[in-house]
C-alpha cells in the first residue's frame, strides 16, 4: 500500500532517519513525539524522502538506544533492509503514520500540526497571520505564525513567535473554525 492510499485519512510526519546503525541496515531515528519512543508504537510506517510518495513499512524492531532511537524496517519492496548501504539511502526519509493510527486526544489536548494553517487573531479582531510551524525552548511550546500582510526589513512576510501558553497568552483555540485568539498585538 502506498501513501497514495491516504487522501480520505492524511499521513502526518512524527520523525525522519537520522542516519544508520551499525552493519546490519538499522536506521538512527529522530522522533519528534512526546516521548520521544511513543513513534515505537506504531506498528506501520510511511517512509520516504520529503517530495517523493512514502511507501509503506512495518516497524520490524524498535528500541531506545543511548540518548535516541534505532529501528529495523523493511525496503520498499517490502524486504527487510539488512545492508548498512541500503540503510544510507534513507537517511534524510521523512517517517509518517496514518492520522487514524493516532490516539485521540484528552481533554484540552491538540496535536501540533492540527495548529499549522489555524488564522491566529488578537482579542480585539487585529489578523496575526497563520500559524506555518511550532517549536519549542524548553519551557513552552511555540506558534511560529507568518503575516503575509505585514513584512520585515527584507520585504518577506513577517514571521511572529507566539508562546502558546494557554490563559494568558492563548484565550482560544477552535479545530472547527481552525482559529486561534491570542492575547498579542501585531506591533509585539
Amino acid at each position: 500500500m502506498s501513501a497514495g492510499d491516504a487522501t480520505a485519512d492524511p499521513l502526518v510526519t512524527l520523525g525522519r532517519i537520522a542516519g544508520v546503525y551499525g552493519i546490519k541496515g538499522w536506521v538512527k531515528i529522530v522522533s519528534s513525539t512526546r516521548p520521544i519512543d511513543a513513534i515505537l508504537d506504531y506498528g506501520e510506517w510511511f517512509v520516504g524522502h520529503p517530495g517523493v510518495e512514502k511507501f509503506a513499512t512495518p516497524l520490524l524492531e524498535g528500541k531506545p538506544h543511548t540518548s535516541g532511537l534505532i529501528a529495523q524496517i523493511n525496503n520498499a519492496k517490502g524486504l527487510p533492509i539488512e545492508d548498512r548501504d541500503e540503510a544510507a539511502r534513507l537517511v534524510g526519509a521523512e517517517i509518517a503514520v496514518r492520522r487514524s493510527a493516532m490516539p485521540p486526544t484528552e481533554g484540552d489536548e491538540i496535536y501540533w500540526f492540527d495548529l499549522i494553517g489555524m488564522a491566529v487573531k488578537s482579542g480585539e479582531g487585529a489578523d496575526l497571520g497563520e500559524v506555518i510551524a511550532l517549536t519549542d525552548n524548553g519551557a513552552q511550546d511555540i506558534l511560529v505564525v507568518r503575516d503575509a500582510a505585514a513584512k520585515d526589513e527584507d520585504g518577506k512576510p513577517l514571521q511572529r513567535l507566539i508562546p502558546f501558553v494557554r490563559g494568558p497568552i492563548i484565550e482560544s483555540v477552535n479545530l472547527e473554525t481552525k482559529q486561534i485568539i491570542a492575547h498579542w498585538q501585531p506591533d509585539w
